[in-house]
């Protein structure tokens, strides 16, 4: 059995640390570029959003690499996520690739589910071999984790943009070469050192909230890295989804039961008293909650994403007043178009700013 998976942000390197670790054979497509997303393009129905259409192509990638079995995220919800592995399976078997993919669910079972999945694909080890490995994946994924928070700081004030970016690509490949936990901390305490000690401006940056559907906030390549851009354009971002966050709230790992996700729906009610589906209650939530320490919000959307639609047509109307902008993110999206709807929105704020007085 050869294994591979889907790019999403970081995450394909906890789940490699950990299959190493149980001696299982695991590959990972290249990193989403332009042939990726031709690949998804090309073998999906039209009306479909660029989080099928970019998982598609990956799948298809680890295929051409040998893989026979894809893991692929799933979910019980209204979203159309919960169909997807069905579909890309159909599409994988149409076009000639002989593979079998396995849900994995994020909603019904959260971390017990992931562990009996795993279980599955490793033959049946044992659990005190599973554990363990599954425990050092988690290490890795809260260590890039915290070195990508601190970035999402440093990029709005260094003095010679691109530093971070560096540091941060560097830290990523450290991270994923590390074998054992010390290994790990000494990476991740030296980086995180290097990022503190970057030379910065004493500008009052503003502070811009990103929110909105999971797939899009986590892979940079589906939303034209807004974040690093923001970045270059002196903006300090906020984003609360984050996989080792969910990590921490899953049961599993919280037997207190406290649920972030619960809070941001509680503030969400007075517009949205229902799950409308994927994150579309947690983008109304996240406005609300944030709105006195956000300057402004970038929403963005898979474009034909239900879910989001529904919370994009909510948010102009909610009472705290906060400037949101709304990017669709999919293939049709064009980079200089892009760069000016964010610097207009950047401008607006800087000048919201000014006219209230208010400074972070």
């Amino acid at each position: 059995m050869r294994i591979g998976m889907p790019h999403m942000g970081n995450l394909y390197i906890p789940f490699k640390a950990l299959f190493q670790r149980l001696n299982m054979d695991f590959v990972m497509p290249p990193c989403n570029n332009r042939h990726t997303l031709s690949l998804g393009v090309k073998h999906s129905p039209e009306g479909l959003c660029i989080p099928f259409k970019l998982t598609l192509g990956n799948l298809i990638e680890a295929a051409e690499l040998g893989a026979d079995t894809l893991l692929m995220p799933a979910g019980n919800g209204i979203c159309r996520l919960g169909y997807y592995a069905k579909v890309q399976e159909r599409i994988l078997h149409d076009i000639g690739y002989n593979t079998n993919i396995v849900q994995v669910g994020v909603s019904e079972r959260k971390l017990f589910g992931i562990l009996e999945i795993i279980k599955r694909l490793s033959n049946d080890a044992p659990w005190i071999k599973i554990i363990p490995a599954f425990r050092f994946g988690l290490a890795k994924l809260n260590a890039l984790d915290r070195v990508e928070k601190l970035v999402q700081r440093v990029r709005a004030v260094e003095d010679i943009k691109g530093t971070a970016n560096k540091l941060y690509s560097e830290a990523v490949k450290a991270i994923d070469r590390a074998d054992d936990y010390k290994s790990l901390k000494r990476v991740e305490r030296d980086y995180i050192g290097q990022l503190n000690q970057v030379s910065r401006n004493d500008a009052q940056p503003l502070v811009v909230g990103i929110s909105g559907e999971f797939y899009v906030l986590l892979e940079p390549f589906s939303s034209l890295d807004v974040e690093t851009e923001l970045g270059k354009l002196g903006v300090e971002i906020r984003r609360n989804t984050f996989i080792s966050e969910w990590t921490k709230f899953s049961w599993f790992l919280n037997p207190l039961g406290m649920n972030e996700k619960e809070r941001i729906h509680r503030a969400a009610l007075p517009y949205l008293k229902r799950d409308v589906g994927g994150d579309g209650w947690e983008t109304v939530g996240e406005k609300v909650l944030h709105a006195h320490e956000y300057d402004g919000i970038v929403h963005l959307a898979p474009f034909t994403c239900m879910p989001e639609i529904v919370a994009q047509n909510i948010m102009p109307s909610t009472r705290e007043s906060i400037p949101v902008l709304t990017i669709l993110c999919d293939e049709q999206l064009g980079k200089a178009g892009f760069l000016t709807r964010l610097e207009a929105f950047v401008d607006l704020l800087y000048r919201k700013r000014k006219l209230t007085g208010k400074n972070n």
